[in-house]
């Protein structure tokens, strides 16, 4: 089984940062919003689908943020279950559709809501693979190269 999960941030006009995330599911509590990947599709279009229905927001996948695996229980079978996050920035303006309670949250606010310890590590790491990111567009658009 294999499930994709999209690390969205926003940039605010105030400068500052923004994290989505969503309460969905049986147990509702905050978390990165995931989507089991269909057959044949890939993980990263899984994500952008995702977003796109649920979400009713256009993303950008800039990178990998994250992988863990484990076991689901499936109709009685025990099967191997990879997750994989993706850091992904919105873009432009949109009205959730189809998340239950969904939220933008600073930092620091965000993994204070995230429960499962694997999801706030994801979240960390997402904030310095886009520091990375940041870094190296600015270094590309001083070449002249738009990333």
């Amino acid at each position: 089984v294999l499930i994709s999960g999209a690390v969205v941030y926003k940039r605010a006009k105030n400068g500052r940062t923004y994290w989505f995330l969503v309460k969905q599911g049986e147990d509702p509590v905050w978390e990165i919003p995931k989507v089991t990947v269909r057959k044949g599709e890939s993980s990263v279009r899984a994500s952008m689908r995702m977003m796109a229905e649920s979400g009713g927001m256009n993303i950008r996948v800039l990178e990998e943020a994250g992988k863990f695996g484990g076991n689901v229980t499936v109709n009685g079978n025990v099967l191997p279950k990879t997750t994989l996050y993706y850091l992904a920035k919105h873009l432009g303006e949109s009205e959730v559709l189809a998340f239950g309670e969904n939220g933008w949250f600073e930092y620091a606010n965000a993994v204070k809501q995230l429960e499962m310890k694997s999801e706030k590590d994801v979240l960390k790491n997402s904030v310095k693979e886009l520091k990375i990111w940041r870094k190296a567009k600015e270094k590309a658009k001083k070449q002249g190269i738009e990333l």
